[in-house]
């Protein structure tokens, strides 16, 4: 089955290929430690220097709040087997900052031999602001669920539209993300995050052309007050799918840039050869890449932003395709979010290895968590991951990203961009149960697709040579009888079990137990007031094991049927 997680790096070659890249030329790529630094503590910036450049010196040029140029120092010479040669690293401390102040700084490279300078990575601006709070206290509780507004719910009693393709409008509206509110509170979801619901012509709003509008089909501004109102009245919050790296060619801005190439909305765009040629998100035409550096269009961007955090009371931002604008435009958006919702929670879609990921930190919250989306998927849908080098990933995993208090990694089985968990794992709910076991019991806030939880599954996998594309993962919501009960209970204990035990959220994780051959595991999560422990059995026997937990004086029995899970309090 092929369940590609990471687009264009799913393969070993393309993997391979950009690793080398990145030790190419003069890179700096916001390696920046800390992300954001405390008042008064001195930042690290780092560059390296590809094999064939003779640099002889490296200087970084700090513009904001005050002009300053500070030299790095070559720290160490690496080999690489890939290049073939050796690359330099630089580095430096950067000053000492009071808590609030925005910096912003370039970095340049000099070869006294030629005369040459070089500007790193291309001459891009980067910029932090000091003393960032990190994510907001009500992120780390809660339980997201992710809501596609045209497959959802029609609203009022309607029925879906007839469709002929997937591609087609289905009928889902704002009345009918408001018609069940209750059924979304009452499942234990404290947040929703909400795709695409501006003006567009496609059924799954990524081809925004008004970032200030509702889609008329999807409802009004006071439909979506009203959501918001709604949700907030009940203890849910709402997170705004944001996409700042495009957006559709219907855009008024650039249909202007399209037919005069003297309009003042030429230079919102990248071309290549106007009017015909020019950049587009993943070379599809409908989506012209935006200049997010040119301060037209990131005015335009950020006004959208504090609009919806302020006028329209959003509560955060959905980031997505986040390392497609520049990260000196995500610095500006979350200062804007910050002053309009200081506790606005920022998370973005990176579907990167994990050292990119963390460049952004200070920038984002943090970034949703693919590689834990592909291990539960390759463990308990696709078995090609056991359940011994599922533990060990997890270890690395927590060991290498900081804290969920410091940087957001919220979790998911399945998106609207991916197969369904439940057909990856051939309809087996078993399966389903068992990866959400252990995604809800685990630190990273969980989200769940709207559908997965009551048996929505696909006919074809996206991949498949007769197969739709993405839509195939997107057919619409089932309500009333038509839900599997069996697996919405579940999905219930799972969401209350969370939200009645802190243990789950804000506890240190540890393993308590791992049997390869007999395919049966066991963790406990403890945040020294309870404990959790969570124990698998993977294997199709019934099996019974006794887990001691030292650290509470106790032993914990589990008595587990053929793939299945339970967890199990500890005072």
């Amino acid at each position: 089955m092929n369940d590609i997680i990471f687009g264009r790096m799913a393969t070993v070659e393309v993997r391979s290929q950009l690793a080398q890249t990145r030790l190419q030329g003069l890179q700096h790529r916001r390696r920046l430690s800390p992300g954001s630094p405390r008042a008064g503590e001195q930042p690290t910036v780092t560059v390296t220097v590809g094999p064939e450049l003779p640099i002889d010196e490296v200087v970084c040029l700090v513009t904001e709040p005050e002009a300053a140029v500070v030299p790095l120092q070559r720290v160490r010479t690496e080999w690489d087997l890939g290049l073939w040669g050796y690359y330099e690293v630089w580095e430096a401390a950067l000053p000492a900052h009071s808590a609030g102040t925005l910096v912003r700084y370039q970095i340049r490279a000099h070869d006294e031999d030629s005369g040459e300078t070089y500007w790193v990575d291309g001459g891009a601006e980067y910029s932090y602001v000091v003393g960032d709070s990190g994510p907001p206290a009500w992120a780390l509780p809660a339980i997201l669920y992710q809501v596609f507004p045209d497959r959802f719910s029609p609203g009022r009693g309607r029925a879906w539209n007839p469709a002929a393709r997937l591609s087609d409008i289905y009928g889902g509206t704002l009345r009918g993300i408001i018609d069940h509110l209750d059924y979304i509170a009452g499942m234990g979801f404290t947040g929703i995050w909400l795709n695409p619901f501006f003006p567009d012509e496609t059924h799954h709003g990524y081809h925004g052309s008004d970032y200030f509008a509702v889609n008329p089909r999807l409802g009004t501004l006071d439909d979506m007050r009203e959501l918001v109102d709604e949700a907030h009245a009940r203890g849910i919050r709402l997170l705004l799918d944001f996409v700042g790296n495009h957006w559709g060619s219907k855009h008024a801005t650039f249909q202007a840039a399209l037919a005069d190439r003297n309009s003042p909305y030429y230079g919102w765009y990248y071309w290549k050869n106007w009017p015909n040629e020019y950049v587009a998100y993943f070379d599809v035409p409908d989506l012209p890449k935006l200049n997010v550096d040119h301060p037209a269009v990131r005015d335009h961007l950020l006004r959208s932003v504090g609009y919806w955090l302020g006028e329209m009371n959003f509560d955060g931002l959905r980031l997505d395709h986040a390392d497609g604008p520049s990260y000196d435009f995500w610095t500006d958006v979350r200062a804007v979010a910050r002053s309009v919702k200081p506790d606005a929670w920022m998370f973005g879609e990176l579907i990167r290895p994990p050292d990119q990921q963390l460049s952004y930190a200070g920038l984002f919250d943090g970034t949703l968590d693919f590689l834990l989306c592909q291990a539960l998927r390759n463990t308990f849908a696709l078995g090609t991951m056991n359940l011994a080098a599922f533990d060990a990933f997890l270890n690395r995993h927590e060991a290498y990203f900081p804290p969920q208090t410091a940087f957001s990694r919220p979790s998911f089985v399945d998106n609207h961009d991916m197969n369904r968990f439940l057909w990856t794992a051939r309809g087996d709910k078993r399966k389903l149960k068992l990866a959400a076991l252990v995604q809800f019991t685990l630190g990273g806030a969980p989200i769940v697709y709207n559908g997965t939880e009551v048996g929505v599954s696909q006919e074809r996998g996206i991949h498949d040579p007769d197969s739709q594309g993405m839509e195939e993962c997107r057919l619409p919501m089932l309500w009333g009888d038509e839900q599997d009960s069996d697996l919405s209970s579940y999905f219930w204990y799972l969401s209350h079990l969370r939200r009645n035990h802190t243990a789950l959220w804000r506890g240190e994780r540890q393993t308590l137990h791992l049997d390869s051959a007999a395919q049966t595991y066991a963790y406990v999560r403890d945040d020294g007031r309870e404990a959790v422990a969570v124990g698998l059995n993977l294997s199709d026997e019934p099996r019974t094991f006794a887990v001691p937990y030292v650290d509470r004086g106790t032993v914990v029995t589990f008595d587990l049927p053929p793939w299945s899970g339970n967890a199990a309090v500890i005072q």
